[in-house]
């Protein structure tokens, strides 16, 4: 039994032989003690203070009294203001320090037969990976190692959005500009390369409406719609996306490709399967810088028309209603939602068709359950909605449906926008970390004694280290900002400090060539670096588990920060080699090791490897 469920059934039995009443471990509130105060947890005793009819102070010390008096484990308790703050017995810690110590798999949990499956990453063909997909990417890798850590089988999935009007944007501008361009012939990564002709298809639309305005035509235009004071700039400006629709020869020429690849016309089908091959090739070489994979990939391509079954079914089910035009609509407007079109009036799909078809697709595929969308917060709406309609449906699946949303990621800089080619690509930032890695690791003269080759691979565990944790220490609904220069400091909250002291502890362990670290067991008291370490150590399971539920890579994250922290204050506050006795320097030597082997363990979760130098 845990020292938890050991405090919070002695705080059941306490309030039942001190108050005479009855309560259940979910009115126990037990935290770790603040560390201003002596302790290691700390139980509320307020929400007692109605059954004892006692104030909490008094509660505090009657059920400190009862507690310490009954429970082995406990030392001592001490009160503050009605936080009853209870002590653990030395002889507990170090129980538990030699009973963990060597257990490879400390912190993971026994396989619970449950399915996971987790949706990121997710791209459009017509443009290179960027800083934002690296949020989403690095969330769902995250999401899935904790999961995994928690006993659950994962399956890591993503849907490349590979058809639409901006993919036939990218194939426009390479068949008018490009002259043939390729991969191979520019030396250009084939997503950049299929990226910069959306770009360049903006620039060249902004051109011909630039030009357009002059026409005539645009000067009829603007005198028939212009309101009363309004300037011909803020016209035109609101009036683009009509200009596309409309009058502009380029967007005519996009519009006509898709309509080509919808027929499923030869060459337009072949064009489009060049430029999404060179895409492809990218995005992996990115994946592979990153360390991450797929289990399956789904294509909108094939999914796009999914759904349609499901829509009918509906119909005859009285779930969704049909309008005089065809179109198809559901009303949720009792789940607080709105009238959702579901199938337009010439019964093509909308990507909430497409969503339901593909959510049963990979229900057929894994048997999974459990399905996470990690997508950012614009899609908030759309996910109720979507979510909404599969438990009208019945989905065996439906309660099991999440959104994991996030926040935007900017640049110190500012927004970044994809057709003006503001846009951060992932590329060029991982190269950037890992660029201020190694300058910054030239200037220290760390690792001068080491071949090149092995040095190049320490900036990248470095580099990538600080791009990861700086993302993932951010709760993921929160909106953030990446500082490439801030993330690599080797001081406060950051990947390559929490490396630092993984570094510390294997030089450590390097200089005392120490196996045997039998006579740890005769070491006496605690100090207090040492306890507030093992406390922590003990918490990884707890840690695991709350990251999971919650879908939060940085409860990991800080959960990592705050054990770096207390072995650097470890460090220096107690002699490891040169201990006092050594039964202490066993101690200590089995104590960094176990802290060495969770810090690599949880950092891991994150996707971040550790190095034995830095």
């Amino acid at each position: 039994m845990n020292i938890i469920t050991i405090i919070q059934q002695g705080v059941i039995n306490g309030i039942a032989e001190l108050y005479d009443a009855k309560i259940n471990e979910q009115q126990i509130t037990l935290n770790a003690t603040r560390k201003e105060f002596e302790g290691d947890f700390t139980v509320v005793t307020f929400p007692f203070a109605k059954i004892a009819k006692k104030k909490p102070d008094e509660i505090a010390e009657e059920l400190g009294r009862y507690l310490v008096e009954n429970i082995n484990e406990l030392a001592a308790f001490n009160v503050i203001k009605g936080f009853l703050n209870l002590v653990i017995d030395d002889a507990y810690w170090k129980s538990f320090l030699e009973d963990s110590a060597g257990k490879a798999d400390y912190g993971t949990q026994l396989a619970t037969g449950n399915k996971v499956m987790v949706e990121f990453s997710s791209p459009n063909t017509n443009k290179p990976l960027h800083l934002g997909h690296i949020r989403n990417i690095l969330l769902g890798w995250s999401c899935s190692k904790i999961h995994e850590a928690a006993g659950n089988e994962v399956v890591k999935v993503q849907i490349i959005n590979d058809r639409g009007i901006a993919i036939c944007k990218s194939m426009i501008a390479w068949q008018k500009f490009g002259n043939g361009e390729t991969p191979e012939s520019s030396g250009t990564k084939g997503d950049s390369l299929v990226g910069k002709y959306y770009v360049l298809f903006q620039q060249k639309l902004t051109e011909e409406y630039t030009e357009w305005q002059k026409s005539e035509t645009a000067e009829k235009l603007f005198e028939s719609k212009k309101k009363e004071g309004q300037e011909i700039a803020d016209f035109f400006k609101k009036y683009e996306k009509q200009y596309f629709n409309e009058y502009s020869e380029l967007g005519r020429a996009a519009k006509d490709l898709l309509l080509a690849w919808e027929a499923n016309e030869p060459e337009a089908r072949a064009l489009w399967a060049q430029m999404n091959n060179w895409v492809y090739s990218g995005f992996e070489q990115t994946y592979k810088s990153l360390g991450v994979s797929f289990d399956k990939l789904y294509y909108e391509s094939d999914t796009y028309l999914l759904g349609k079954d499901f829509i009918e079914k509906g119909l005859e089910d009285g779930i969704f209603y049909k309008k005089d035009d065809n179109s198809v609509w559901i009303d949720l407007e009792d789940a607080k939602l709105d009238h959702k079109l579901v199938l337009r009036s010439d019964g093509t799909s909308v990507y909430m068709t497409q969503d339901i078809g593909t959510a049963e697709l990979r229900y057929k595929d894994f048997g999974t359950k459990q399905m996470v969308y990690v997508v950012g917060d614009e899609q908030n709406y759309h996910f109720k909605v979507l979510f909404e309609i599969m438990k009208r449906l019945k989905a065996p699946y439906s309660e099991g449906l999440h959104h994991l949303s996030y926040g935007m990621i900017d640049l110190p800089t500012g927004k970044m926008k994809s057709r003006e080619g503001t846009v951060v690509d992932a590329d060029d930032l991982i190269a950037e970390v890992i660029g201020e890695a190694r300058n910054g690791s030239l200037e220290r003269g760390d690792l001068d004694d080491l071949p090149k080759v092995e040095r190049e691979g320490i900036y990248r565990k470095i580099g990538l280290a600080a791009l990861k944790y700086f993302i993932l220490k951010v709760n993921p609904q929160k909106r953030m900002v990446f500082n490439p220069q801030e993330s690599v400091d080797l001081q406060g909250d950051t990947g390559p400090y929490i490396q630092n002291a993984f570094v510390r502890i294997k030089s450590v362990l390097r200089k005392a060539d120490q196996s045997d670290f039998s006579d740890s067991v005769d070491y006496d008291a605690l100090a207090n670096a040492e306890r507030e370490l093992l406390v922590q150590l003990y918490k990884f399971p707890e840690m695991i588990s709350q990251a999971a539920e919650q879908l939060d890579p940085s409860i990991i994250a800080s959960f990592s920060f705050d054990l770096a922290r207390s072995y650097h204050r470890f460090w220096h506050e107690c002699k490891i080699i040169t201990a006092e006795s050594p039964a202490a320097r066993s101690f200590r030597l089995k104590l960094s090791k176990m802290v060495g082997s969770v810090l690599q363990k949880a950092m891991d979760l994150l996707g971040i490897e550790m190095p034995e130098r830095m």
